[in-house]
């Protein structure tokens, strides 16, 4: 009778080196030997035929993502559902490219030397965050484009016409984009100072715009941050704003922050 000998699969570190259109993915062995490297699409196809190399080549122990944020999201996703552990690593040093040469499988390769020796490594932050990470970026675009289009609307006033600097001399912010927004521009004759006016016009209803912008994002904004967390929005002075940075900062992922040192140099507020 034959005996059959059953031998555990080898274990295998592998990393990704990502960008907009394809994934560079390198495998080594536990020793840090390289046992090969691939080029895949960033598309589902892609992303599935890369896996399939993964699990072909050993069992993954781990694999090092740069960018599991950005370029590498899509891919990220992808082996979190097929239950391979992912560890977010930086991208090499400037110093260490110059002595080793720059080039995706390189890159790949010093991702997954990483995530096996352990070091500088990251969890991936939790998916629902991007989303969250969307909207407060979109807010605060909103907010900083609205404040540009109102100085850019005052410095126009000064030098305006009479005919249309006048008659809103001495309103607030508030009243001068409301009554500029409703102005009728063919109540003037003069071409120059009707030019001017249809210019504020559309100046303030852009300010309006984006006013109604950044509150309907705020809206979603604090309704995410309630529903996850109605404890830290309903503690005194954090705001909906606040409590979206927090999120964002910790990547409602708290093991992420080892300390509460940690925590407050990544906020800024240590001393």
């Amino acid at each position: 009778r034959d005996t059959i000998i059953l031998t555990e699969p080898t274990l295998i570190v592998a990393g990704a080196d990502t960008h907009a259109d394809t994934i560079q993915v390198a495998v080594i062995s536990m020793t840090g030997a390289a046992i090969g490297d691939r080029e895949f699409p960033t598309t589902r196809t892609g992303y599935a035929a890369a896996i399939t190399f993964l699990t072909s080549s050993g069992q993954v122990e781990r694999i090092g993502v740069e960018g599991t944020a950005s370029y590498g999201a899509g891919f990220t996703r992808a082996l979190a559902a097929a239950g391979i552990e992912v560890v977010e690593v930086t991208r090499a040093v400037k110093s260490t490219r110059r002595l080793k040469g720059k080039s995706d499988p390189l890159d790949a390769y010093s991702a997954a030397r990483t995530a096996l020796a352990g070091d500088g490594l990251a969890t991936p932050k939790d998916d629902a965050i991007a989303g969250l990470r969307a909207l407060q970026i979109a807010r605060r675009s909103a907010v900083k484009h609205r404040t540009a289009v109102i100085n850019q609307l005052k410095a126009m006033l000064v030098s305006a016409p009479d005919a249309v600097r006048e008659k809103d001399r001495g309103l607030t912010t508030l009243k001068l984009i409301e009554a500029v927004a409703r102005c009728r521009t063919d109540a003037l004759t003069d071409p120059w100072a009707q030019a001017v006016l249809v210019a504020a016009k559309m100046l303030a209803q852009r300010v309006q715009f984006l006013e109604t912008q950044a509150e309907t994002l705020e809206s979603q904004i604090d309704a995410w941050v309630t529903e996850a967390n109605p404890g830290l929005r309903a503690a005194y002075g954090v705001g909906a704003d606040t409590a979206a940075q927090l999120f964002i900062t910790a990547g409602a992922n708290p093991h992420r922050l080892r300390s509460e040192a940690a925590f407050a140099a990544l906020r800024g507020v240590a001393p």
